[in-house]
Protein backbone atom coordinates (compact mmCIF):
# COMPACT_ATOMS: atom_id res chain seq x y z
CA UNK A 1 0.00 0.00 0.00
CA UNK A 2 0.83 3.19 -0.66
CA UNK A 3 0.83 5.74 1.62
CA UNK A 4 0.28 9.71 0.82
CA UNK A 5 1.28 12.72 3.32
CA UNK A 6 -1.89 14.15 4.92
CA UNK A 7 -2.89 17.52 3.22
CA UNK A 8 -2.43 20.40 4.70
CA UNK A 9 1.24 19.16 5.94
CA UNK A 10 3.39 22.11 6.27
CA UNK A 11 6.47 21.54 4.27
CA UNK A 12 10.02 21.53 5.84
CA UNK A 13 11.48 24.75 6.86
CA UNK A 14 14.15 26.15 4.09
CA UNK A 15 17.18 28.37 4.64
CA UNK A 16 17.59 30.42 2.08
CA UNK A 17 21.37 31.53 1.14
CA UNK A 18 22.42 35.55 0.09
CA UNK A 19 25.90 35.97 -0.58
CA UNK A 20 27.23 39.75 0.08
CA UNK A 21 29.77 39.93 -3.19
CA UNK A 22 30.79 43.19 -4.25
CA UNK A 23 28.96 45.30 -2.29
CA UNK A 24 25.53 43.85 -3.45
CA UNK A 25 23.44 40.82 -2.01
CA UNK A 26 23.31 37.66 -4.20
CA UNK A 27 20.23 37.38 -4.85
CA UNK A 28 18.52 40.62 -3.65
CA UNK A 29 15.29 39.45 -3.43
CA UNK A 30 14.20 36.52 -1.26
CA UNK A 31 10.86 34.62 -1.40
CA UNK A 32 10.30 32.56 2.06
CA UNK A 33 7.59 30.96 4.34
CA UNK A 34 6.83 31.47 7.63
CA UNK A 35 9.94 29.65 10.00
CA UNK A 36 12.54 29.69 7.12
CA UNK A 37 15.50 31.48 7.37
CA UNK A 38 17.31 33.71 5.47
CA UNK A 39 21.67 33.19 5.80
CA UNK A 40 24.18 36.25 4.29
CA UNK A 41 27.83 34.80 4.16
CA UNK A 42 30.21 38.18 3.35
CA UNK A 43 32.51 37.20 0.37
CA UNK A 44 34.21 40.69 0.97
CA UNK A 45 36.84 42.13 2.95
CA UNK A 46 34.85 45.02 4.13
CA UNK A 47 32.18 44.21 6.96
CA UNK A 48 28.34 44.20 6.17
CA UNK A 49 25.23 43.53 7.70
CA UNK A 50 21.90 42.55 6.40
CA UNK A 51 19.31 45.31 8.58
CA UNK A 52 15.74 45.40 8.46
CA UNK A 53 14.78 48.75 7.85
CA UNK A 54 11.62 48.59 10.37
CA UNK A 55 14.59 47.54 12.62
CA UNK A 56 12.83 44.38 13.45
CA UNK A 57 15.58 41.99 12.79
CA UNK A 58 19.45 42.48 11.70
CA UNK A 59 22.61 39.31 11.10
CA UNK A 60 24.56 41.74 13.15
CA UNK A 61 28.31 42.91 12.00
CA UNK A 62 29.65 40.49 9.61
CA UNK A 63 33.40 40.45 8.49
CA UNK A 64 34.76 38.42 5.48
CA UNK A 65 33.64 34.59 5.54
CA UNK A 66 31.33 35.04 8.62
CA UNK A 67 27.41 34.17 7.90
CA UNK A 68 24.36 35.45 9.80
CA UNK A 69 21.15 34.16 10.04
CA UNK A 70 17.50 35.35 10.16
CA UNK A 71 14.33 32.99 11.16
CA UNK A 72 11.06 34.46 9.33
CA UNK A 73 7.78 34.41 11.21
CA UNK A 74 5.07 37.33 10.22
CA UNK A 75 4.13 37.43 6.65
CA UNK A 76 4.68 40.54 5.07
CA UNK A 77 7.27 42.46 3.00
CA UNK A 78 10.62 43.49 4.61
CA UNK A 79 13.72 45.51 3.07
CA UNK A 80 16.30 45.81 4.41
CA UNK A 81 20.24 47.48 3.74
CA UNK A 82 23.81 47.05 4.90
CA UNK A 83 24.14 49.36 7.96
CA UNK A 84 27.91 50.25 7.10
CA UNK A 85 26.75 50.94 3.20
CA UNK A 86 22.95 52.20 2.50
CA UNK A 87 23.22 51.86 -0.70
CA UNK A 88 23.51 47.83 -0.20
CA UNK A 89 19.71 46.99 -0.82
CA UNK A 90 17.51 43.79 -0.55
CA UNK A 91 13.81 42.77 0.26
CA UNK A 92 11.89 39.65 1.67
CA UNK A 93 8.78 38.58 1.44
CA UNK A 94 7.56 36.53 3.87
CA UNK A 95 4.33 34.51 2.17
CA UNK A 96 1.77 32.61 3.95
CA UNK A 97 2.33 29.19 5.09
CA UNK A 98 1.37 26.14 2.56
Amino acid sequence: AVVLAATGARAAAVTHRVTIRRFRFEPATLQVRPGDRGQWINRDLAPHTATALSGTWETGALGHGATGEVLFEAPGRQSYACAFHPHMKGEVTVGAAG
